[in-house]
């Protein structure tokens, strides 16, 4: 099998968690283009319909399962498996924060931490436990986690402190669960998703955060999908246990971009 075909995974079946928009859409559509059918979820039906066109241009079949992955994650597994007939890769991609609002670590409400670790760190531990279930031996587990959990994170500490979890759940599962899956994790840099920007108050320039990035640009969202699609296919297939760093150059040890702090009351 030369290098190239190593990349395809005609015939296989991926599962693409926060698939509605901007890093998990753009997983969910490279993946159909290397050959997988996939399941895509996220909350909103109307985002999904737009990733599965997409998906399915590519002349591959795209399952909408729409709902919250909080305790989901078995229902997702057994529906991809019920009507695409088996699993091979599973992303999960969901993250972020329900709350639009950066403080430090001492203001931070006890319920919003919990939030933060059930929505980036939870859903994923039972992500994996679905799909570690239902996976054919050669499967691929892959973690969309975070710069921010690779050192201190001023502002948005909740959000951080679960994506290193991650990080540790991704090299404990992969010891686990060896020879047989592969767990990996992506770590994606500054990235301008409208999310990126909502969520640490960026309303206009970026000029600031990418004088950051040694490659001088924002990334983008099919440079993680490009990385995920490398991991989840053969052409990975001696790699498991890893953080792939997707930041332009900056390391665990640059400096990390500080939001606008909104002031406390």
């Amino acid at each position: 099998m030369s290098v190239a075909e190593r990349f395809r995974m005609d015939g296989r079946v991926a599962v693409v968690t926060g698939a509605g928009q901007g890093i998990g859409r753009a997983i969910a559509v490279g993946l159909a283009e290397h050959g997988c059918d996939v399941a895509i979820n996220a909350r909103r039906v109307a985002d999904l319909k737009v990733t599965a066109a997409a998906i399915e241009a590519h002349g591959r079949r795209a399952l909408v399962v729409d709902g919250d992955i909080r305790d989901f994650s078995e229902d997702l597994a057994e529906q991809a498996v019920a009507e695409l007939g088996r699993l091979n890769v599973w992303v999960n991609n969901v993250g972020g924060s329900d709350e639009k609002t950066v403080r430090s670590l001492v203001d931070t409400p006890d319920e919003i931490f919990r939030s933060q670790l059930e929505l980036n760190l939870t859903s994923a531990f039972q992500g994996c436990k679905a799909a570690a279930a239902r996976m054919d031996a050669g499967g691929s587990i892959v973690n969309i986690s975070s710069g921010a959990g690779t050192r201190g994170s001023p502002m948005t500490g909740p959000y951080a402190a679960a994506k290193a979890g991650m990080n540790n759940l991704t090299q404990t599962l992969a010891l686990e669960l060896a020879p047989n899956i592969r767990v990996n994790a992506v770590a994606p840099g500054p990235i301008a998703t409208e999310a990126f920007m909502e969520v640490l108050g960026v309303s206009d320039s970026l000029d600031n955060l990418t004088a950051t990035i040694p490659l001088g640009r924002m990334g983008a969202p099919d440079d993680v999908a490009a990385a995920v699609v490398y991991l989840a296919s053969d052409a990975a297939s001696w790699v498991t246990g890893q953080l792939l760093l997707i930041a332009g150059g900056r390391t665990h040890r640059s400096y990390q971009y500080r939001p606008a702090e909104t002031p406390r009351t």
